[in-house]
C-alpha cells in the first residue's frame, strides 16, 4: 500500500521512505554522496532513487564514504601544519573519516607516523603563528550549502526522534524524566532533541563529573548551564576519591579493566539519581549510538533489563541510536547549537582525557592542548610499570601497551583479593577466615542480604553473631570473631541448616573479599536497586531496613568473583 512521506511528500510504502530513509528499523540506512559541484557531502538513503543526484544543483554525486564528520578550522590547521603546509586548505571543504580526511572530495589518508614527526610544543608555537589567519569564512559558507542541501534528511531524523521521544515518555511524569548530560556533541543533541519533544526547558540534567574532563568540557558545561537557565541541572562527582592515589593503590584502568567507570562516573550518576527519585522509577534519555563501537552496537535503543543496565530504576532510551557522526553534526550546525571546543580542536570523541580507550591520535591532541597533564600522566605510567617490573619501562607506556594491563600482577594490593582459610578442626561447615583488619559493625552487616541480623541468638561469651532465613526464620550462618595462629585477624563462619553448605560458603567469602579489598569503587552502591548499600569513607555499610535479601550483590551473575576488585586485582602464574 502506497502513502506519502510526511516528511518529504514523496510516494513511499511499508518498507519506508526511498528519500528520507528509515532510522527507526533497526539498521543503517544512509550513505554519503560528494558533490564536486557544490563541494559537499550528501546524505542518501541506502538505495535511494535519486542518490546520484545532488539536491541543491541536480548535478551528479559520487560515493565517498558510510559516514563523515566536519573538520573544523583549528583541526584543519593542525594537519596542514604536520604536512608542512600551513594554510594549504583555508578555502577548501575539508571532511574526515576514521583516519581519513578528504579533501574537496579526494580522500587523504592520516599517517599515524606523522604524529611523531614534530613535537607537540612546536606545533603549538606553528599554530599560535597562524591563528588570526585562520579564519571561519570559508568553512561557515560551506556548511551553509551543507545544511541547504540535507535539509529533507534533517528534516526526517528529526521528526522521527521527536516521535520516539513522546513514544518513550507517555508513561512518565515529566519530573520523573532525566537527560544524561556528557558534554559530548550526542548528549548535547540528545538533550536539545528531548527539550523540544517534550517543550519543557526545566528537565533534570545530570552531569557526570569524572574529575578527568578535558578543561573544555567543563567549559562547555558551565555555559550549557548559563544558556539552559531554566534546565535543574545536577553535577555527580566524586570527591572522595583522587584518581591518582587510587592508581597507585590498584595501577591504572586498561581497557579490560575500567574501575574508573564505577568509581567516578556511574556511582556518583547513581547516588545523584537516588538523592533526586529515591522511590521512583526514572526515564533516562541519552546519547549512546549503535556505530560508535562494537560493545554498543550490541545495545538496543530502549533498555529497561534491570540486567544490562549500569544503574537500576530507571528505563533508558536513546533518540540518537541509529544516526551517524554527519547526522549529528547536521543537527547541530543546522540548529546552531553551542558544543564542546575540543571537536573543533581534532577530537573525535569526548571523555576522560586519559582514557586507556583513547586513540593515538587523541592522545598526541592532549600533548598539544594539555601538556602539564600528559606529561604528569606519562611519568606515572613510566613509574607505575618501573615498579610492576617491566624491563623497558617508557616503550611499554608509549606504545600503548599500558593499555592492554590486566589483573594486579606486580601490585601489593593484589593480596587483598586472595580468600585465606582454614577448615575449623572442631565443628563441621566451619571456615576460619583471615582479615586484614580488625572487625567492626559494617562486617557484620555485610551478611544482611543473606537473611535477617540475630545478634541476641548468639553466644555472648565469644560475641557470636546469627543470620537467619528470612523466610523460614531458622539459623543458617554463624559468625564469630576468632583466633587464629598464624592469622592477627580472623573470624569463624559456620554454616548450618542448609543442603548446599559449599555453596553458601563460596558467596560467604565473596564477602570476606569485599571486606578486605574494597576500594569504595561504588560498584554495589549502583547494582543495589533497593538502595540499600552504601559507601562511607572508611566502609561498605548495608541498611537491613532496604536490604531486600535479592542476593544480586553476592552473585557472580552481576559481580565476577563477588567483587569488582577480583578483575582488577587478579593476577596471573
Amino acid at each position: 500500500m502506497s502513502t506519502q512521506c510526511e516528511i518529504c511528500g514523496q510516494q513511499t510504502d511499508s518498507n519506508g521512505c526511498k528519500y528520507c530513509g528509515d532510522v527507526s528499523s533497526g539498521e543503517a540506512t544512509i550513505e554519503i554522496f560528494w558533490c564536486a559541484d557544490c563541494n559537499i557531502p550528501i546524505i542518501k538513503a541506502v538505495g535511494s532513487i535519486d542518490r546520484n543526484i545532488c539536491p541543491l544543483c541536480n548535478g551528479n554525486t559520487s560515493f565517498v564514504s558510510v559516514d563523515m564528520r566536519p573538520v573544523f578550522p583549528e583541526e584543519r590547521l593542525l594537519i596542514e601544519i604536520l604536512s608542512g603546509k600551513p594554510l594549504e586548505y583555508l578555502n577548501k571543504s575539508v571532511w574526515a573519516s576514521k583516519n581519513r580526511y578528504f579533501i574537496d572530495g579526494k580522500s587523504t589518508p592520516l599517517i599515524t607516523d606523522s604524529y611523531r614527526k614534530k613535537s607537540p610544543q612546536k606545533i603549538s608555537e606553528e599554530m599560535e603563528l597562524y591563528k588570526e589567519r585562520n579564519t571561519y569564512t570559508f568553512f561557515n559558507e560551506n556548511i551553509q550549502r551543507f545544511i541547504k542541501a540535507n535539509k529533507t534528511r534533517l528534516d526526517y531524523i528529526c521528526h522521527e526522534a521527536f516521535c520516539f521521544i513522546e513514544e518513550t515518555s507517555k508513561n512518565y511524569s515529566q519530573e520523573c524524566i532525566v537527560t544524561s548530560f556528557s558534554g559530548g556533541k550526542d548528549s548535547t543533541v540528545t538533550a536539545d532533541l528531548t527539550i523540544r519533544a517534550l517543550g519543557n526547558p526545566s528537565l533534570v540534567h545530570v552531569f557526570g563529573n569524572t574529575t578527568l574532563e578535558f578543561p573544555s568540557t567543563i567549559e562547555y558545561a558551565q555555559r550549557y548551564r548559563e544558556n539552559n537557565p531554566l534546565a535543574i541541572f545536577k553535577t555527580a562527582i566524586n570527591k572522595e576519591q583522587d584518581f591518582y592515589k587510587v592508581c597507585e593503590d590498584i595501577g591504572p584502568p586498561g581497557r579490560m579493566i575500567r574501575w574508573c567507570c564505577n568509581m567516578f562516573k556511574t556511582g556518583p550518576i547513581t547516588r545523584v539519581l537516588n538523592s533526586i527519585y529515591p522511590d521512583k522509577e526514572i526515564l533516562t534519555f541519552y546519547g549512546i549510538r549503535k556505530c560508535e563501537s562494537v560493545t554498543r552496537s550490541k545495545y538496543r535503543r530502549v533498555e529497561d533489563d534491570a540486567e544490562s543496565l549500569k544503574i537500576h530504576r530507571q528505563k533508558v532510551a536513546s533518540p540518537v541510536f541509529l544516526w551517524r557522526d554527519i547526522e549529528i553534526w547536521l543537527y547541530i550546525l543546522s540548529e546552531d547549537l553551542d558544543f564542546n571546543d575540543a571537536y573543533r580542536m581534532g577530537y573525535d570523541r569526548v571523555g576522560c582525557w586519559c582514557c586507556p580507550n583513547n586513540t593515538l591520535k587523541a592522545q598526541f591532541l592532549s600533548q598539544i592542548y594539555m601538556p602539564e597533564q600528559s606529561e604528569k600522566w606519562r611519568n606515572f605510567l613510566i613509574d607505575f610499570a618501573r615498579k610492576i617490573g617491566k624491563p623497558d619501562a617508557e616503550n611499554y607506556v608509549d606504545s600503548g601497551s599500558w593499555k592492554a594491563r590486566q589483573g594486579g600482577n606486580g601490585v601489593a594490593a593484589a593480596n587483598d583479593i586472595k580468600i585465606r582459610y582454614t577448615n575449623c578442626t572442631t565443628e563441621n561447615n566451619a571456615k576460619v577466615y583471615e582479615l586484614n583488619k580488625p572487625i567492626n559493625d559494617s562486617f557484620f552487616e555485610l551478611f544482611i542480604p543473606f537473611g535477617i541480623m540475630a545478634p541476641e541468638l548468639g553466644r555472648k561469651l565469644i560475641k557470636e553473631v546469627i543470620i537467619i532465613d528470612e523466610k523460614t526464620k531458622v539459623p543458617i550462618i554463624s559468625i564469630q570473631p576468632f583466633a587464629q595462629e598464624g592469622y592477627e585477624y580472623s573470624v569463624k563462619i559456620r554454616t548450618m541448616n542448609v543442603k548446599k553448605h559449599d555453596e553458601l560458603q563460596r558467596t560467604v567469602g565473596y564477602q570476606i573479599k569485599k571486606y578486605n579489598a574494597c576500594r569504595r569503587c561504588l560498584k554495589c552502591e549502583s547494582l543495589c536497586k533497593h538502595g540499600a548499600i552504601s559507601m562511607t569513607k572508611n566502609d561498605y555499610r548495608i541498611d537491613s531496613a532496604k536490604c531486600m535479601h535479592c542476593k544480586m550483590c553476592v552473585s557472580t551473575k552481576n559481580l565476577d568473583g563477588g567483587c569488582l576488585m577480583e578483575r582488577c586485582l587478579k593476577t596471573k602464574v
